[in-house]
């Protein structure tokens, strides 16, 4: 019994994180992306996880209304999103899933393969 997902064509599966890069339908890339299934993006971030504001999440905010679940790759460690960025996140109708990165490729992907409208927003180590 085959009980591999099937991706529909032109989807994007990350298929690796290591090494300070991400590989992406075959695509390298070594800076922050946003993984949507159909597209990705670079992410401009200014500085690591603990030094995000509310308007890195910009990408994040103008897709919020087509996403049913966002996620958020903190780099090598989990880790929690500030009270009061959270909050202002929420208050622009975005709930964050925040995870270590490598479960932040594995999430999306098992989401995207079930055909969730999912985006993930992820950090190198």
């Amino acid at each position: 019994m085959d009980v591999t997902p099937l991706i529909r064509e032109g989807q994007q599966v990350i298929q690796s994180y290591a090494g300070g890069r991400f590989r992406v339908n075959g695509e390298v890339f070594t800076q922050p992306i946003i993984v949507l299934p159909e597209k990705v993006e670079l992410w401009s971030v200014k500085a690591g996880f603990e030094g995000l504001q509310s308007g890195d999440f910009e990408p994040l905010v103008a897709l919020a209304s087509d996403l049913d679940v966002i996620l958020l790759g903190c780099g090598a460690k989990m880790g929690f999103l500030p009270p009061i960025l959270k909050n202002t996140l929420k208050n622009q109708s975005i709930s964050i899933d925040t995870m270590d990165t490598g479960a932040a490729c594995r999430t999306y992907n098992v989401l995207m393969a079930e055909g969730r409208r999912v985006a993930t927003a992820l950090l190198l180590t």
